[in-house]
């Protein structure tokens, strides 16, 4: 059965890339205990460009733990290789890191229903230059466009509370499109 591994949160906040400042809350931190789910996210979490985060059909990114090691291995081949750079949980951004539920196994409109809310499948995540700064090197929104590694947005059907450790189920929604075959087709032109 698919658990939820860890629960992560991040206040928005101004950070440098190159010559500016930009603001960001991808550098989710854990959190303890039960997290209150709301319509638009967790309790305690931030977006920092409504744009392309955040909302009632982004309101939770999730991302499954079984991707940690590519990650780790495309940033010792891009030369981050310091004893403490080991990633923890949320250094891709996400809110739920999950165990044994992959893109290939969600299709939008799919329900994970956990003991006490539930989340509705609704896109995949599509990586940007903050991407690359979390990640440490130049070639990460690439690397997750080649790898299909996007991970998944989740809407709000039932707010509740969520706790690392949980188990959840898979309903299965209408079956018309799987997260990993929209995140090719959406990658379709930056591959090229």
């Amino acid at each position: 059965m698919p658990t939820v591994l860890s629960i992560q949160t991040a206040k928005a906040r101004r950070v440098q890339i190159a010559e500016r400042f930009i603001l960001t809350a991808i550098h989710k931190l854990p959190v303890a205990g039960a997290v209150p789910v709301l319509p638009l996210g967790l309790a305690g979490d931030e977006q920092a460009d409504l744009s392309v985060h955040g909302g009632l059909d982004k309101a939770v990114y999730a991302y499954p733990s079984e991707h940690y090691p590519f990650w780790q291995k495309a940033r010792v081949h891009a030369g981050l290789t310091r004893i403490d750079d080991a990633l923890a949980f949320g250094a891709v951004g996400e809110n739920l890191t999950l165990q044994g539920l992959l893109e290939s196994d969600v299709w939008v409109g799919d329900v994970l229903r956990f003991p006490n809310c539930e989340l509705r499948v609704t896109q995949p995540r599509e990586p940007c230059y903050k991407f690359n700064v979390a990640m440490g090197f130049a070639g990460a929104a690439k690397a997750m466009a080649k790898a299909g590694y996007c991970g998944f947005y989740l809407a709000v059907k039932q707010s509740g509370h969520l706790s690392a450790g949980e188990s959840f189920t898979l309903v299965a929604g209408p079956r018309r499109l799987r997260i990993s075959d929209s995140f090719k087709a959406k990658m379709f032109k930056h591959l090229r």
